[in-house]
């Protein structure tokens, strides 16, 4: 039996309704697991696969894979990528910081779920690459420690919070200027306007960040326990077909303009169209290889991986030509 534990996306829904089948003479169990919220099989699937080797298959964080790869850990992906974001729209300020632009963040005190956490990684980098941010001038305070431990980030001036601490409220009490989440932060409705999103203008940013770079940022990966590749060395190219029938068949939700509650999704999806023209979602080795890179550069400058990895060594040899 192989343990799968993946998000409940929409693209993940055929594996769970059983639409595309998972039978064969191993069988795959798929288990809902969340990160940072429960879902039916728990949550902390990032440690619990990273650190404690529960499952034999999981969604993962790219940053932390990175680091456990350059580390030589018993782990190897595939090239699906079943999240992405964009970074702009996820940098959110106190409206009473001083923060008009990204330039302003410098000397500030920045909160992060954690320093590894893909979106951080990804904001930083961004900010640095895009718009010439001097990561070193910021104080980073973060909720907890890396899924993957690093040996050294001493580059950077960086604190851990007391345990339990919620980040939206700090940033809406002021004790830090700046958030970089990857969710959408629910403060206390009580001090609710005292946070705004860095760009009043995001979607318009993350549009213009496409249209420079042509792709939208991986989040997330999937990757295989090397105990279980010993065992099933088909194991990597059974699952890209898995996955890529999983998301294709969940091409068609959303041309039922009800399939989601939201009332303006069919709206959504016919801008979307319009501001990218292209499948966003593509897997793969080479469709992916520009975004790939250039998040390896960001691991590297922030001292998160010595090395910088070269991306046809992330991936299972079996899925490399995909």
């Amino acid at each position: 039996m192989i343990k799968l534990a993946i998000d409940r996306y929409d693209r993940h829904m055929p594996l769970f309704d059983g639409t595309v089948s998972l039978a064969n003479e191993r069988q795959i169990q798929v288990l809902q697991v969340g990160q940072t919220s429960a879902l039916r099989d728990g949550t902390d699937r990032h440690e619990r696969m990273l650190q404690d080797r529960e499952f034999d298959v999981a969604e993962t964080s790219l940053a932390s894979y990175l680091v456990a790869r350059s580390l030589n850990l018993p782990f190897t992906a595939i090239p699906v990528f079943p999240r992405r974001l964009f970074s702009q729209g996820q940098i959110f300020v106190n409206t009473e910081a001083g923060i008009e632009e990204p330039k302003d963040l410098e000397g500030k005190v920045v909160g992060l779920q954690s320093f590894q956490t893909t979106l951080a990684v990804l904001a930083k980098g961004d900010l640095a690459t895009e718009y010439g941010v001097s990561l070193a001038s910021i104080q980073w305070r973060v909720a907890s420690a890396d899924t993957v431990e690093v040996p050294n980030v001493n580059a950077y001036d960086i604190s851990v919070l007391p345990p339990g601490i919620d980040l939206p409220s700090l940033l809406c009490s002021g004790e830090i200027d700046a958030l970089f989440y990857s969710r959408t932060p629910q403060p206390p409705k009580s001090i609710s306007p005292n946070f705004r999103r860095l760009f009043r203008d995001a979607q318009r940013q993350e549009v213009k960040f496409f249209e420079r770079n042509r792709y939208w940022p991986i989040m997330h990966l999937i990757t295989i326990k090397n105990d279980a590749l010993d065992l099933y060395p088909d194991l990597p190219l059974e699952l890209q077909k898995i996955f890529d029938a999983s998301y294709k068949l969940s091409l068609d939700y959303f041309f039922d303009p009800n399939w989601t509650r939201l009332a303006s999704g069919k709206f959504a999806v016919e801008e979307e169209q319009t501001n990218f023209g292209v499948d966003l979602w593509r897997n793969g080795v080479a469709a992916n290889k520009t975004n790939l890179d250039r998040f390896v550069k960001y691991a590297y400058d922030q001292g998160l991986i010595e090395r910088k990895l070269d991306i046809t060594d992330l991936f299972h040899e079996s899925v490399t030509d995909t």
